[in-house]
């Protein structure tokens, strides 16, 4: 879809104007993370009226504070969870073509420390780039002891036997987000951020038919009428689902993960390290990020959420003790340039158990007697597949007439070659200037 004036396509009043002109939305999504803008482009692209709400920034919460990676989930194959590592694996690979400004091929390196471990991860492994198929982005390999430490500069000798290489994707989570609801519009959707949803519409039967909302920059409160409700506010999910239901059983618990960044010299050179067992069964990852190095994460179990959660002393703790087994100069507390904490939408537990590295990541879709659409789960690596299985849930309802999903080869806003015909590369930095009022707010950034 082409547009003579690109600029007025992401300003606020241009969004409000188009708000305020439809009447009837054909999807209304609450929640501006992977999952809902990931539903925004692909309604959009479909050809359905959708309108995007977003209570503050875009990704502010989980989904700007990942580890970073487009990811099948080594853990989840070691899990047996072999449906969720083949579709994540397939969406990986649509991701690095579709997104190949934000997404790139990068090394992982996994020490071997016992006899059974290099012939155990080489077999797991190649599994793992056998579930690939055609989207893998190459073979994993044995590697020496020699060869690992050429590789893996600062990693402990003693009892290393040698290591397994293979590959994953990273990106930029937070520059995907924005390309994902620059994307949307471009597609014809509304996107509003700093537009909260204060309570659900419902007509003489109880039925769903659209939401309030109020614009944070203006103070202006709207009632939006739509056919489908959209619930894709991640850990928040249970909040929109009392308006509907008040008294509910709870959808979602909180798993925390947190991350520190330190200095590139804890892990010299270009290949990531993979942790595959900490002491509580998880793995831990140590990964270049922008000249710096990202460790993490952890998997916390919390009763609460928030806008803003804090890293907890025992998971920092937890990040740098398990770091230190393996690294022979280990950062400190004190070496941490950076800290950073996200919230997962995990399945709340019925059993009673804690161990939510043991809850399938997994997206799920409820829809409610009085018609809200909930999705929860997932990770940041489905989330095109997330968006497309809602939208198909949607027309399974009958609530819109049948479209097939146009996402699976759609460019990402930013995937275009320059003017010059050369491609943009992975991690580029984008020259940003300062705009009073466009799709970002207060102050806001647009790429130029």
């Amino acid at each position: 879809m082409q547009h003579n004036h690109p600029e007025l396509l992401f300003q606020r009043e241009h969004l409000i104007r188009q708000l305020t002109a439809q009447p009837l939305w054909d999807l209304l999504i609450i929640g501006g993370g992977a999952t809902g803008l990931g539903i925004a482009l692909d309604g959009a692209s479909r050809g359905y009226k959708t309108l995007l709400l977003e209570q503050v920034d875009y990704a502010k919460g989980t989904s700007s504070r990942s580890t970073k990676l487009v990811h099948g989930g080594v853990r989840y194959l070691a899990q047996g969870d072999v449906g969720l590592v083949r579709e994540a694996l397939y969406e990986r690979g649509l991701l690095l073509k579709n997104a190949p400004h934000l997404v790139k091929n990068q090394n992982f390196i996994i020490p071997n420390y016992s006899w059974w471990g290099g012939p155990f991860y080489t077999i797991g492994l190649k599994m793992y780039d056998l579930l690939a198929g055609e989207l893998s982005l190459g073979a994993s390999r044995h590697l020496s002891k020699n060869e690992t430490l050429l590789r893996l500069g600062n990693l402990k000798a003693v009892g290393l036997r040698g290591g397994v290489l293979y590959h994953d994707g990273q990106f930029d989570d937070a520059r995907l987000a924005v390309n994902l609801a620059q994307t949307a519009i471009e597609q014809g959707a509304v996107l509003l951020n700093y537009c909260g949803v204060q309570g659900l519409l419902k007509d003489a039967h109880g039925q769903i038919i659209g939401v309030q909302a109020t614009d944070h920059e203006t103070g202006t409160t709207y009632a939006l009428r739509a056919k489908t409700v959209v619930n894709a506010t991640g850990v928040f999910v249970d909040d929109i689902r009392q308006m509907d239901q008040p008294g509910g059983r709870k959808l979602v618990r909180p798993s925390q993960g947190v991350h520190i960044v330190v200095d590139n010299s804890f892990l010299p050179g270009n290949d990531a390290l993979m942790i595959p067992k900490t002491e509580d069964g998880r793995v831990l990852f140590a990964v270049p990020w922008h000249g710096r190095v990202v460790l993490g994460t952890t998997d916390t179990p919390l009763h609460e959420h928030s806008l803003e959660p804090q890293a907890l002393e025992e998971e920092i703790d937890f990040i740098l003790r398990t770091t230190a087994q393996y690294l022979t100069r280990a950062p400190q507390r004190s070496d941490a340039l950076s800290i950073f904490a996200g919230l997962r939408p995990l399945a709340a537990p019925q059993s009673g158990s804690e161990k939510t590295k043991e809850i399938s990541r997994s997206h799920k879709i409820l829809v409610s007697p009085a018609g809200l659409l909930t999705i929860t789960g997932g990770k940041w690596t489905t989330y095109r597949r997330m968006a497309q299985d809602t939208v198909d849930k949607v027309i399974a309802l009958g609530k819109l007439g049948p479209a097939p999903s146009q996402t699976a080869h759609l460019a990402l806003h930013g995937a275009q070659p320059t003017p010059t015909g050369a491609a943009t590369s992975p991690f580029t930095a984008p020259t940003y200037r300062l705009c009073s009022n466009s799709l970002l707010t207060g102050p806001n950034l647009v790429r130029s």
